[in-house]
């Protein structure tokens, strides 16, 4: 996989870009001036980033997997150790599917009802493959999402939730609390 280099990654024009961040050159971004990227940041190839008005947000420590999207007008939040797996769709838009609209976004705006609404993805999240988060959502801390599933309502702290629609399957262990702290630790000690 081939990576931004520094003077690539500036003349994206992000608002914001953390140390450590590397970006595929297979990777397509749209609303760069909306879009902050904190340090150690991954984004793999053939992922889209297409911030609207809300703009998207990544925290540190993150990995965005091939072929992922980030996509809406509303703000889209992914926080610290997060971890977005391949083929995840985030959705902060949605069009109105029962008809009383037009849908696409080759119609003009006023003939179309898309849902436009943030999507906050919490600490030490992951998100399995092929897993599609809907407008509205709130993902909390320490939550996995398994593989597959469609997120359309809010998910509780360290929660393990799969299925279309993703629904409470059990509790995550809190060991990545600690773990967090060594590794910062660690990463403090190399740097005196």
């Amino acid at each position: 996989m081939s990576f931004l280099d520094a003077a690539e990654l500036k003349a994206l024009g992000l608002a914001s870009c953390g140390k450590n961040v590397l970006i595929s050159r297979k990777c397509s971004i749209y609303g760069a001036s909306r879009i902050e990227l904190g340090d150690n940041v991954r984004i793999d190839d053939f992922c889209v980033l297409s911030a609207g008005e809300g703009g998207i947000k990544i925290g540190s420590y993150i990995h965005i997997a091939v072929y992922a999207a980030l996509i809406g007008r509303g703000e889209i939040r992914v926080s610290d150790f997060s971890n977005i797996s391949s083929r995840v769709s985030i959705y902060s838009s949605n069009d109105d599917y029962s008809g009383a609209h037009m849908t696409n976004p080759m119609v003009d705006e006023q003939f179309t009802g898309v849902n436009h609404q943030p999507v906050f993805i919490g600490r030490h999240t992951i998100i399995g493959s092929g897993s599609i988060v809907l407008p509205g959502v709130t993902i909390e801390e320490g939550v996995a999402i398994g593989a597959l599933s469609l997120v359309n309502r809010d998910c509780k702290a360290f929660g393990i939730y799969m299925g279309a629609p993703a629904r409470h399957k059990g509790e995550r262990k809190h060991d990545l609390l600690e773990l967090e702290q060594k590794l910062l630790a660690s990463r403090n000690n190399r740097n005196l």
